[in-house]
């Protein structure tokens, strides 16, 4: 069985590391490139970074930010905000960066995923889902969650796989910040409906939260910020807790 990753993510809004809840309420949490260091340290599994603002601001990722933090580890890192073409990704490659994670401009051409899985092989390819539970259905936002689409999640993250995506990274609006735990229903379902691996993210608050998912989903990484970036669980005892509980960590 593959062992479960365990993900620290940094929002970056205007160079700085930020937490918000539900995707609003946003609050400063930290230096980047200090964090990044910090994770190595701690022994987290791969490093995901998003520029929060940058579709919305309709700009390009902060390419010298990502260099930065590039250059301060080597664990796999995942970039993404503001990447709409091929040429996009080569940038954010050359920064150092080992995947590029994609969200509204996958949703606004789906060929995007195709060309970039051709041209850097699938395994370079997260496309990303936020997604909210309303009217009784999982829905796909995008521009940061502030547009509804009229995508359903299940639907979207199959035809993701299909377009040549190598990995998803879900996350739950509805429970974003909340640190009640991860929304395992959908994650769950969309985990199940796909081959390739699915990353959880999404209101993680407790040990336990990490172990629920990892045990009543088939995701291979879970995802969390807040928690880590104001210490209140550290990866080692995160990583500790769930080799207890008989999980397969890295």
């Amino acid at each position: 069985m593959l062992k479960k990753r365990i993900i620290p993510c940094l929002d970056i809004k205007d160079g700085r590391t930020v937490k918000g809840v539900n995707f609003v309420d946003i609050r400063d949490a930290g230096d980047p490139v200090e964090l990044a260091k910090k994770y190595v340290r701690e022994g987290a599994d791969e490093l995901v970074f998003l520029d929060i603002t940058a579709t919305e601001e309709k700009r390009k990722t902060l390419s010298e930010l990502v260099e930065k933090i590039a250059k301060e580890i080597n664990i796999p890192f995942t970039v993404g905000g503001g990447i709409n073409s091929p040429e996009d990704v080569s940038a954010i490659i050359k920064a150092g960066a080992d995947k590029v994670s994609i969200n509204s401009s996958a949703v606004k051409r789906p060929g995007l995923i195709t060309e970039i899985a051709e041209q850097y092989g699938s395994q370079c390819v997260v496309v990303a889902i936020d997604t909210k539970f309303e009217n009784g259905e999982w829905m796909v936002y995008v521009s940061g969650g502030k547009i509804p689409t009229a995508l359903k999640t299940l639907e979207w993250a199959k035809q993701v796989e299909n377009s040549g995506a190598g990995e998803i990274l879900l996350t739950s609006m509805n429970n974003d910040g909340t640190k009640n735990g991860f929304a395992v229903d959908i994650t769950n379902e969309v985990s199940e409906a796909v081959n390739i691996p699915v990353i959880a993210s999404g209101g993680a608050g407790t040990k336990a939260h990490f172990e629920e998912v990892f045990e009543k989903t088939k995701v291979s990484g879970a995802l969390a910020a807040s928690i880590f970036h104001f210490g209140e669980i550290t990866i080692p005892e995160l990583k500790n807790y769930l080799r207890i509980k008989n999980i397969q960590v890295r």
